[in-house]
């Protein structure tokens, strides 16, 4: 069966890689098959996930680049070599230019823990949400599955889950229930609904030039 082939960018432990490969193991990812993870950071335990899961794994250090532009076209140079129609960010802690996300539209999927358009934008990530979300009082919160443009966390909605806010949650809390209760559901959701429409976008395009 064709399948939709997917890049996942990392930086850090990958624990929604992890989701992302137990949903494609359990088909909830059906449309779609992980080809490569690429981290910004060598140390990154998401490549050893990566490993041992049979995926091809690079990394492209910002600090060995001297510009956004040569790091950006390394990570579309290997995007490319891969032959990648969907690239995932799954705790990718670098920013994008409009000229990276240009190349990509609707083609970038980021997950973040709340429930844009709150707590979200430059600033907003990792445990700061969690802490926004808290100092604030919200009862509710949850997270967002959005593709990706120039604006940080500025994309279209593909999917959202609201997660309750309980007494006495502590940001570290919080954000271990948003991952398991959200993130880790719609993440790989929104993946297998984009590969999908991918499919039946080339499929269409197929049968047309075929008549």
């Amino acid at each position: 069966m064709l399948k939709t082939k997917i890049a996942v960018l990392v930086s850090g432990g990958g624990t929604n890689l992890q989701a992302l490969i137990d949903a494609e193991k359990s088909g909830i990812i059906k449309s779609g098959k992980i080809c490569l993870v690429i981290s910004n950071k060598y140390d990154a335990y998401a490549l050893e996930r990566a490993r041992n899961n049979g995926i091809a794994t690079a990394v492209v250090s910002k600090s060995e680049y001297t510009t956004q532009e040569s790091f950006e076209d390394k990570i579309s140079e290997l995007l490319t070599q891969n032959e990648i129609d969907v690239i995932v960010l799954a705790g990718f802690m670098c920013i994008l230019s409009a000229r990276f996300t240009s190349r990509y539209p609707e083609r970038i999927l980021n997950v973040h823990p709340s429930l844009i358009p709150s707590f979200c934008g430059k600033g907003f990530y990792g445990l700061h949400v969690h802490e926004a979300a808290l100092a604030y009082g919200v009862k509710v919160t949850g997270a967002t599955v959005h593709f990706v443009n120039e604006i940080p966390d500025g994309g279209r909605i593909i999917l959202q889950k609201a997660v309750e806010v309980l007494e006495g949650d502590t940001p570290e809390v919080l954000q271990r229930r948003v991952m398991e209760q959200a993130e880790w559901k719609i993440l790989p959701q929104a993946c297998e609904m984009v590969c999908r429409a991918l499919l039946e976008a080339a499929d269409k395009r197929l049968s047309y030039f075929s008549t």
